[in-house]
């Protein structure tokens, strides 16, 4: 307790407040014109933007604890968890060749992008661990733990992240003309539930349980995973038959990507501009393997191939369920299928390392 409030008192919230209200501008921008994700992608890059220029609008530079990012994104599990109605988790038995075919794909990508890296000429190290299509936050200390640059490692996976979550909504308006992911359509059909005082408790015992035991059986994005159990149990049951609402989850955007925005701050920019370059080059490849996959796969476990396209497109948990939120396209799927590369990923990465360490 005494950590946590030492943490709150750290805190510069001028400087927070001067970041959200950068984000939300940036939002707010990005809807005006029309861009997908809107919320989250105005606000991203605009914060990146600031950040990784130097900018300290005000005097204060662009910041975001990952503690505020950590309390919003549980309300994304939440919200998925009011998916898992009794027929989806019927259909979820003939998953099975797309949830196999990913022992295939993460090394292929993994592969692909290592080989990417070091051909532009970056250490065989920080290519290895900045090559993983998952486990952002585990990659990165194992290869700190080996012994490489942490910041390039970062810089890398959070290039990987950054582009897919650019990339797809994006690639999904151009091919389906439908806006992906405004405050206004980043909901299921359950947000059309209006929420009693008894389910908005319950929803906020799922939010804050699913932390807690998620983290104490060490799942892989806990602060994700959990929520999106605890809710589904609770819907399931009937205990609950709404969701968190489209200002929230709107507002769970901004904060999602104002945190990723600001972690390019301090960022030197030679470094950014390579690893930029060729984390492009890897992203296009990355994307159309995905692509592959899900056209050959998404017929097969009766999901459309736009569908298993975002299942296996290697972005982050919370941003990829987001889409799917947005697009009310088989969030369960896709959401499985994320939870298992992130788990898939790391295992890979430790049993392979003793060659590159």
């Amino acid at each position: 307790m005494r950590e946590y409030i030492s943490r709150l008192k750290a805190v510069d919230y001028p400087a927070l407040l001067m970041t959200l209200t950068l984000g939300a501008a940036g939002g707010m921008a990005a809807l005006w014109i029309g861009l997908p994700l809107a919320l989250l992608l105005g606000s991203l890059v605009v914060t990146a933007v600031v950040a990784a220029a130097g900018w300290r609008p005000l005097g204060r530079r662009v910041m975001l604890p990952m503690t505020l990012r950590s309390a919003f994104v549980p309300v994304i599990g939440v919200s998925i968890g009011g998916a898992f109605t009794p027929e989806v988790v019927a259909e979820a038995a003939v998953w099975w060749p797309s949830l196999l075919a990913l022992l295939i794909f993460l090394p292929v990508t993994h592969a692909t992008a290592y080989f990417i890296y070091t051909r532009g000429g970056l250490p065989r190290l920080e290519s290895f661990f900045g090559a993983v299509p998952g486990g952002l936050i585990e990659t990165v200390q194992m290869g700190e733990e080996a012994g490489g640059d942490v910041r390039l490692m970062t810089v890398l996976q959070f290039l990987r992240l950054i582009l897919t979550i650019v990339s797809v909504p994006l690639i999904f308006g151009f091919l389906t003309g439908v806006s992906v992911g405004s405050a206004s359509g980043a909901e299921l059909p359950a947000a059309a539930v209006v929420l009693t005082a008894y389910e908005v408790a319950v929803l906020l015992a799922a939010g804050v349980l699913g932390v807690w035991v998620g983290k104490m059986l060490r799942l892989p994005a806990a602060i994700m995973t959990g929520p999106v159990l605890f809710s589904a149990v609770a819907h399931a049951a009937g205990l609950v038959h709404g969701v968190p609402p489209a200002w929230l989850v709107g507002a769970t955007q901004v904060v999602v990507g104002c945190g990723l925005g600001a972690r390019f701050a301090g960022i030197e920019r030679a470094m950014l501009i390579r690893a930029a370059r060729l984390s492009v080059v890897n992203a296009v490849v990355a994307l159309t393997i995905a692509f592959g996959f899900a056209w050959a796969l998404g017929p097969q476990v009766g999901q459309p191939i736009t569908a298993a396209f975002l299942a296996f497109a290697p972005g982050g948990l919370a941003e990829m369920s987001l889409i799917a939120l947005s697009l009310q396209m088989s969030v369960v799927y896709v959401t499985v299928h994320h939870v298992v590369r992130i788990v898939l990923s790391v295992l890979m990465a430790k049993g392979a390392r003793r060659w590159f360490v």
